[in-house]
């Protein structure tokens, strides 16, 4: 079976209009509306289900995420250890304020990545406090052992994949022993969030591929696992050709340091590529690594002036980036969905992505609404790539059959219709397991 034929979900669909409704906590233990999918899956889903009448509290902790209007947001700070520009800091002593902060520092301190756990323990205590004022929680990926147990509403997770996917690319990645020691420490959590997720009743997840993979890695029940596809907010992400095309711009969003982005084989693509289209060049939406492989690469080919990496600008700006482009690329060794190839597509601008996890389920088939290349291999993207620049008309008809292909499938407002009806069949199972009991 494909994994697109196994995104049927039994409770697919709008909410009837008899439905009354639902007063919502969405939990987020990191909010980064810039950088990330869990603060952009956060902000967008909060907004549609506001526009369909429910009320959403969004609970979260640093970076906090921004909403847009009709959604509120409860703080629920952690000590922020990772914060810029001093990030894995000790804090002062008149900084703490109680046990958890204390098994925060202290798992930092031993290697350890604390937030998922200390959050959900503040997320328990929290919502203790405020017993029988939700219809629902959702758990945004923290899947830490606070969230286990009666929580005073029914819980339903979002998975949007499994973080054990990262921990094997990053010791794949790693050069030695120490370092591999590290990437083990630093993943512990995950070991954590495997036991919670085979205890949760109702699993949500984002695409054909993030199911089977949290099937495979975390144990939980195929039936318990759920599929409803995100998408792009295909208002702001949409065609404007008032903006110029820039020639042979290609561009990318991606995490320099992080190995499962697969940013350094675009950089040997495009070295391979300027060898016959010296106009070639690159723009990463992303922070710059100083050093690591992508630097490293970059230097190697002396590819310092057709790189450029942006970050920290508007939503508009970032739009009219892409739309400036003549090619979007995902490059990724694996994605759980693939935010970024969802709204390259909504604005019509041709995308070249690899085949890594459930990239194809949202870029589509190969040579109609994409250029599709397998992962890793940085030959075949220099193809691809050098193919799209010589061919404007086969850019066009990959563009516009790609938005089409979000506008059917990909919309933030059949994500919160989708998510909305799991809301409920969970509140009827938790009232069908409290009658037999």
């Amino acid at each position: 079976m494909t994994a697109e034929a196994m995104v049927t979900s039994p409770f697919a669909g709008p909410a009837t209009h008899s439905d009354r409704p639902l007063r919502i906590a969405l939990l987020t233990y990191k909010g980064n509306p810039f950088c990330g999918g869990q603060g952009v899956y956060v902000r967008h889903l909060s907004r549609e289900l506001v526009r369909l009448g429910h009320s959403v509290e969004v609970i979260g902790a640093q970076p906090y995420p921004v909403l847009d209007t009709g959604a509120s947001l409860t703080e629920l700070p952690s000590l922020d250890l990772y914060r810029q520009p001093d990030p894995f800091r000790t804090p002062g002593r008149d900084e703490y304020r109680d046990w958890i902060d204390a098994l925060e520092v202290a798992t930092m301190w031993t290697g350890g990545f604390p937030e998922p756990l200390t959050f959900s323990l503040r997320a328990r205590r929290h919502l203790a406090a405020r017993a029988g004022e939700f219809d629902v929680i959702h758990d945004n990926q923290t899947l830490g052992y606070g969230l286990l147990g009666d929580l005073g509403a029914p819980l339903v997770t979002t998975i949007h994949h499994p973080i054990t996917v990262d921990r094997q690319l990053d010791l794949a990645a790693a050069q030695d022993r120490k370092k591999r020691l590290s990437v083990r420490r630093w993943y512990a959590f995950t070991r954590m969030q495997g036991r919670v997720a085979r205890r949760l009743p109702s699993v949500l997840t984002v695409s054909g591929s993030s199911k089977q993979e949290i099937a495979e890695h975390l144990g939980v029940r195929d039936e318990r696992i759920h599929v409803v596809h995100i998408g792009a907010d295909t208002d702001l992400w949409s065609p404007d050709p008032s903006v110029a095309e820039v020639p042979g711009r290609i561009v990318t969003t991606s995490s320099a340091d992080v190995p499962l982005k697969g940013l350094v084989h675009l950089v040997e693509a495009l070295a391979k590529l300027r060898t016959e289209q010296p106009d070639a060049h690159l723009v990463v939406v992303g922070k710059r690594a100083e050093r690591g492989p992508v630097a490293r690469a970059i230097e190697k080919y002396g590819l310092q002036d057709a790189v450029r990496f942006v970050k920290g600008i508007t939503d508009a700006e970032l739009v009219d980036l892409v739309r400036s482009a003549q090619i979007s690329c995902v490059p990724s060794l694996y994605e759980g969905f693939s935010l970024p190839a969802a709204e390259a597509m909504a604005t019509g601008t041709a995308l070249v992505a690899t085949t890594g996890g459930a990239i194809p389920e949202v870029s589509g088939p190969d040579g109609q609404t994409c250029l599709a290349v397998p992962p890793g291999d940085a030959g075949a993207l220099a193809a691809a790539l050098g193919r799209l620049l010589d061919d404007p008309e086969l850019r066009a008809r990959l563009g516009a059959a790609g938005r089409e292909r979000v506008l059917a499938r990909f919309t933030w407002a059949k994500a919160a219709e989708g998510t909305a009806a799991h809301y409920r069949a969970a509140i009827e199972q938790a009232a069908r397991t409290r009658r037999a009991r």
